[in-house]
C-alpha cells in the first residue's frame, strides 16, 4: 500500500516555496485545515516528521527535505505522463525515431528538430544511423519509424511508402602514393584484381547484406561507414568509389586523385521512407519537412561541415 500520494506531495511542494500551511492552502485552493491533516496523515503514516512548525512558518526537517527531493521527481513523471497521454490522444506519438545512413549526420536538421520541439515537445525525438540495406530493414523491422537518405531502393515485398530525395554521383579515387594512381587508363579488371578494395559494410541483422563495386574473389578491407571509408583512402590503404561530395576538397588538394574505370558506378538514389498505414502527427510533420527541395544537398552539407574540413 502506497502511503504517499501525489496530493500530499504537491501539497508538500506548495508549503515549502510559500513558507506557511496557509499560503499553500491559497495556492492549492484548499482550506488550511485540509492542509494541516494531509501533512499530519503522511506523518503519521511514514513515522517520521516532516515540518518543524515555528508559529505560522514551517521548515522542512532533513527527512522532510529528502522526501520532497525525490518528490519532486515523481511529480514532473506525473506531469509528463499526464500531457504525453493527452498528447497520444491527439495524435501525437510519444516517441519518433528517425534513422539516417551513416553516411550523413543529424547535425544537418537541427533547424528542422528546433521547429519541431516548438509544436511537440513532448514527443521524444531520437535518432538512428544504418548503413547501407541496414535502414531499410530497421524500418520493416518497426525499430525506426522515418527514413532519411536511405541508400539505394527498399527490398521487394512492399509495408512501406517511399520518395525519391535525390541522388548522388561517385568517383573512384586513390592516394597519389598508391600504385593504381600512376596509371595512365582507364582502370579495369585486370589492374584492380591486383589490390585491395576498400568496402563498407551493411549493417543488415537478417537481410542480404549489399556490396557495391567489389569484383569477385576481390581482397578487401571493409570498414563500418564511409566517413573510415575515407580516411583509409586518403591514406593509401585501398581503392574504392567515394562519394563526390565528399571526395571532392579532397581531390582538389591532390590528396586523392579521381581516376576513370571500365565499369564506373551509376549514382545513388536516396530515399525518404516510412511504414504503410503510419499516421502519427510527428511522422507527418517530418514527412512534410524532408520532402522540401534540395534536402540531399543540405545532408552532404552537413557531412563537410561536420567533420570534413582537411
Amino acid at each position: 500500500m502506497f502511503r504517499i500520494s501525489l496530493d500530499s506531495l504537491l501539497i508538500l511542494d506548495a508549503i515549502d516555496r510559500c513558507g506557511t500551511f496557509a499560503g499553500a492552502g491559497t495556492e492549492l485552493h484548499k482550506v488550511p485545515s485540509t492542509i494541516s491533516y494531509t501533512v499530519s496523515k503522511l506523518e503519521q503514516d511514514l513515522g517520521v516528521q516532516v515540518f518543524v512548525r515555528q508559529g505560522p512558518k514551517v521548515t522542512l526537517t532533513i527527512a522532510g527535505k529528502e522526501l520532497l527531493k525525490e518528490g519532486r521527481y515523481l511529480l514532473k513523471a506525473a506531469e509528463d505522463l499526464e500531457h504525453r497521454v493527452r498528447r497520444v490522444a491527439s495524435g501525437w506519438e510519444t516517441e519518433l525515431t528517425i534513422c539516417m545512413d551513416s553516411v550523413f549526420s543529424p547535425t544537418a536538421l537541427i533547424e528542422e528538430v528546433t521547429e519541431f520541439y516548438k509544436v511537440a515537445n513532448l514527443t521524444r525525438l531520437r535518432f538512428a544511423e544504418e548503413t547501407l540495406s541496414g535502414s531499410w530493414e530497421a524500418l520493416l523491422d518497426r525499430r525506426v519509424d522515418l527514413l532519411v537518405g536511405a541508400a539505394g531502393a527498399g527490398p521487394a515485398g512492399g509495408g512501406y511508402n517511399a520518395e525519391i530525395i535525390g541522388a548522388t554521383q561517385f568517383v573512384f579515387a586513390v592516394a597519389p602514393q598508391h600504385p593504381l594512381a600512376a596509371i595512365d587508363k582507364p582502370l579495369g579488371k585486370a589492374e584492380l584484381y591486383q589490390y585491395k578494395a576498400i568496402a563498407v559494410s551493411d549493417s543488415v541483422r537478417k537481410m542480404q547484406p549489399r556490396t557495391v563495386g567489389l569484383l569477385f574473389g576481390q581482397d578487401t578491407l571493409t570498414l563500418p561507414d564511409m566517413r573510415t571509408k575515407y580516411e583509409f583512402q586518403l591514406a593509401g590503404l585501398g581503392f574504392g568509389f567515394l562519394p563526390e561530395p565528399l571526395a571532392r576538397d579532397a581531390i582538389k588538394k591532390g590528396l586523392l586523385i579521381e581516376k576513370q574505370v571500365e565499369e564506373p558506378r551509376q549514382p545513388e538514389l536516396h530515399y525518404l521512407a516510412w511504414r504503410s498505414g503510419e499516421e502519427g502527427a510527428g511522422l507527418k510533420w517530418w514527412i512534410d519537412k524532408m520532402k522540401a527541395p534540395g534536402l540531399t544537398d543540405r545532408l552532404w552539407r552537413g557531412v563537410i561541415k561536420s567533420f570534413l574540413p582537411i
